[in-house]
């Protein structure tokens, strides 16, 4: 494969499908440098991108020497924005009276020459001067990097970069492909021993869906795990569909939870089957059908073996380039045919390594063969 340019999706600048990256950033020599302030702040800083942006995060999670996010850029509106949303956007980040001024601008070209409608190219040219920085994978992660750099070195008293190497992103397809890389995403915390339940680890998207977050509600991260596991449903940013969405997330979490932990839960409901009076064998009937209801997740990955993968660092996730069904790949190999050599002729591969629960279901656009 040629050269080292960024995955985009041949796609990116239509509604023709959702363009989603797994984005992975960690600490020069990955030091272990955040601390729960240093955490917190990213997240502030993180939000303040997607509502200035326009960008969605669907699931994240920010650990003591790295961060991931799972992140959809969609493309500019065709109409592109209103004058009212680019003034709330910039309020994100510039204050009350550079906005003001923008805002100014803007009426003198809408009134420019009397005329209905003023002077479009002004108008284009201001309007211009901010959108180019939105809806944009790199300038997000350009911007957000960069925002908590400044606020770092200032609190640390340092100076110089603090991330290692450019950020690395794997684009990757709605439906099973989002969920699974979301669920790895939100199981960080506990792949790294930090927490039993991905629930009880603060700042990732589920942890902060669960718990909320600074302003406890939970609602933007409750957004983006919808989005991430109906979006090939049609799913869209609404809260209001977490409860279903949950139960079916916590089930795919679930599958990958430590199995001590797991047995625990289950000698402890054998023994509240006890406590309400039920024999050896209607205790074994109740638990059946409450265990039924986690058969449910299969559905969503047919691969039985993924628990076991997703317990693992899977290399496929942060260097696979593309992350989807066969035939998805091999639509992105054919969209930067320019990017390989004559001689390949498709782009899917199978998984291998601690990916290899799921080969035949998600494929990837690299060969690894060391490391995976």
């Amino acid at each position: 494969m040629k050269g080292k340019k960024r995955w985009i999706a041949p796609w990116a600048d239509s509604d023709e499908k959702p363009s989603i990256y797994h984005c992975v950033s960690r600490v020069v020599d990955r030091r272990f440098v955040f601390g729960d302030e240093e955490r917190e702040r990213f997240r502030m800083f993180m939000r303040m991108m997607e509502n200035f942006s326009g960008c969605r995060v669907l699931s994240y999670c920010v650990m003591s020497n790295h961060f991931h996010i799972l992140l959809e850029v969609p493309p500019m509106p065709e109409s592109g924005l209103s004058d009212a949303e680019l003034l709330r956007r910039l309020g994100v980040f510039y204050g009350e009276n550079f906005v003001k001024s923008v805002g100014d601008e803007l009426l003198a070209a809408r009134s420019e020459g009397g005329m209905k409608g003023g002077n479009p190219e002004r108008v284009a040219e201001i309007h211009g001067r901010f959108s180019s920085r939105m809806h944009d994978l790199s300038d997000f992660m350009k911007t957000l990097l960069q925002r908590f750099t400044r606020w770092f070195n200032r609190t640390h008293e340092r100076t110089g970069t603090l991330w290692e190497n450019r950020f690395k992103s794997v684009i990757v397809e709605s439906g099973t492909a989002a969920r699974t890389m979301a669920a790895y995403i939100d199981l960080n915390p506990v792949r790294a021993g930090m927490v039993e339940d991905p629930a009880e680890y603060r700042w990732s998207s589920y942890g902060e869906a669960v718990g909320g977050g600074r302003k406890g509600n939970g609602k933007k991260a409750r957004e983006g795990l919808v989005r991430a596991i109906t979006s090939d449903k049609g799913g869209g940013f609404d809260a209001s569909e977490w409860k279903e969405a949950s139960r079916r997330y916590r089930r795919l979490m679930g599958m990958a939870l430590d199995k001590k932990t797991l047995n625990s839960k289950l000698q402890t409901r054998r023994k509240s089957c006890a406590a309400d009076g039920m024999n050896e064998a209607e205790a074994l009937s109740a638990m059946k059908k409450e265990e039924g209801a986690a058969t449910e997740s299969h559905r969503y990955l047919p691969e039985l073996g993924m628990a076991k993968m997703l317990r693992c660092r899977v290399r496929y996730f942060t260097d696979g380039a593309v992350i989807g069904s066969k035939g998805f790949v091999d639509d992105v190999f054919a969209g930067s045919r320019e990017r390989f050599s004559e001689k390949r002729s498709d782009g899917a591969r199978r998984m291998r390594g601690c990916g290899k629960a799921a080969a035949g279901v998600l494929w990837s656009m690299r060969d690894l063969r060391v490391g995976v």
